[in-house]
């Protein structure tokens, strides 16, 4: 394949979006690219402030903790009182939190800043997808959701070697960019991304708006296709979570030294940066159920072999397996949950979906180093391929019809049962100019530098 067509195929993986989605993947990027807080919470606790190991884990997790409480307050906000105050309110939250890190010293006064800040980043998220589906074409869902998260691995990437390289200038100046990130990302949302929630439905004979049905939580998982998708979704997102913390141990189990995980997990974000263009072009158009199976069997593959690795290099191998399947996954999860989810509560259902994740980043730590620590990190690793394999069935034999009419929804071409974009969400796109010179000017030689690489 030429330079000319790499080139070509680039372009097209990132053209033909709404101006509202580029908007929104722009403050994605910024808020990204100042995430300094989480990237360096942990050696703040011990080495500035002096705690130990296991309070620094302690707090991490009280961020997932906050997540949990999170995502389905940001989905019944965003379905309530809409998508971009919702996006506002919980960015400058997260911003304020991540100052006060900079002056809160007191144990657990961190501790409460850190709980409240993973209350606003997970609160934030169900807005972000539910902006997504509103705009995006259902056909084009997908791409869109793997592109955004294309956008947040760039920036944390360039967060984590900015961080390093300013570390100098000592960790709460870092907490304090962070901040600046995270209110400038709110700022973009402010000026520039219009509301997308659907405008409520008006009976044609009377003219009265016509009362929406009530969606709770309960609910949401009274669904059952969609509450499949969750529990599968936990599975794979416990098998992800795992080596964030089960590699490092079973690394130094293995007598390599702390620079040899640092990088190979570097490997994660590379390949993604990296690849993840690509790998949209390669999937695109493809069944959402046969990509799930696909990348849950990438999961359970890649930690597995965790097992059998004694060397950097192996090690290193093992996540490029599981990175890709993180590739395929998240993406079509997110599309997938926004197939499924009526358009009055997509909040909702996003809020729920992050819920499992969100679950995943409080359990899996405590678990992995539970089986770390007692029958071994061969069992984990066994473990998270058995769980990755259990999740491939699943999806399989569990979500196939369900999954199938989102598959046909997903086409391009008009269908008589299509869902049409509301007019507010048609007046949205049309009112938003897209960056479409910068954003494709900051995208596009990314991705041909891989693609001619």
């Amino acid at each position: 394949m030429s330079i000319d067509s790499l080139r070509r195929s680039a372009r097209a993986t990132v053209s033909g979006l709404p101006g509202g989605f580029w908007w929104l993947w722009l403050s994605t990027l910024v808020n990204r690219t100042g995430a300094f807080v989480l990237t360096f919470l942990s050696l703040y606790l011990t080495q500035e402030l002096g705690h130990s190991a296991w309070f620094a884990g302690l707090v991490v997790a009280l961020h997932g903790l906050g997540g949990v409480a999170g995502s389905p307050l940001g989905g019944m906000l965003t379905d309530r009182w809409g998508r971009r105050p919702t996006m506002v309110t919980m960015h400058l939250a997260a911003a304020t939190c991540a100052a006060l890190l900079s002056v809160v010293t007191h144990a657990w006064g961190v501790a409460l800043v850190v709980l409240l800040m993973g209350v606003a980043m997970q609160a934030v998220r169900p807005s972000i997808n539910a902006t997504i589906a509103d705009l995006v074409p259902a056909h084009e869902v997908r791409r869109a959701y793997a592109l955004n998260y294309w956008a947040l691995n760039l920036g944390f990437a360039i967060a984590a070697i900015g961080g390093g390289a300013a570390i100098v200038f000592g960790y709460r100046t870092l907490f304090l960019v962070d901040a600046a990130a995270t209110a400038l990302c709110a700022l973009i949302v402010f000026l520039r991304l219009p509301e997308t929630r659907p405008e409520a439905k008006v009976d044609q004979a009377t003219g009265e708006t016509l009362a929406e049905e009530k969606v709770s939580v309960l609910t949401v998982l009274r669904d059952a296709p969609f509450r499949t998708l969750v529990l599968l979704n936990l599975l794979v997102c416990l098998v992800f979570t795992a080596p964030w913390i089960g590699l490092p141990l079973t690394m130094a189990g293995e007598g390599l030294e702390p620079s040899a995980y640092g990088a190979v997990i570097a490997v994660n974000g590379v390949v993604i940066v990296g690849f993840q263009l690509l790998v949209n072009k390669v999937t695109d158009k493809r069944s959402p159920v046969m990509l799930l199976t696909v990348s849950s069997l990438l999961f359970a593959v890649g930690t597995g072999a965790t097992a059998l690795a004694g060397s950097s290099v192996a090690f290193a191998a093992t996540v490029v397996v599981w990175t890709i399947g993180e590739m395929v996954h998240v993406p079509t999860n997110a599309a997938a949950t926004a197939r499924l989810a009526p358009e009055h509560a997509r909040g909702r259902y996003q809020g729920v979906m992050g819920m499992s994740w969100a679950v995943a980043g409080f359990v899996a730590p405590i678990l992995a180093g539970w089986v770390v620590d007692g029958p071994g990190p061969d069992v984990l690793w066994i473990a998270c391929a058995v769980i990755g394999a259990v999740a491939a069935i699943g999806y399989q034999t569990r979500l196939r019809s369900a999954l199938c009419e989102a598959e046909t929804e997903e086409a391009p071409a008009p269908a008589a049962g299509a869902e049409a974009p509301s007019p507010k969400v048609e007046a949205a796109a049309a009112e938003t100019e897209a960056p479409t010179g910068k954003v494709e000017a900051a995208a596009a030689p990314a991705a041909e530098a891989v693609r001619s690489s």
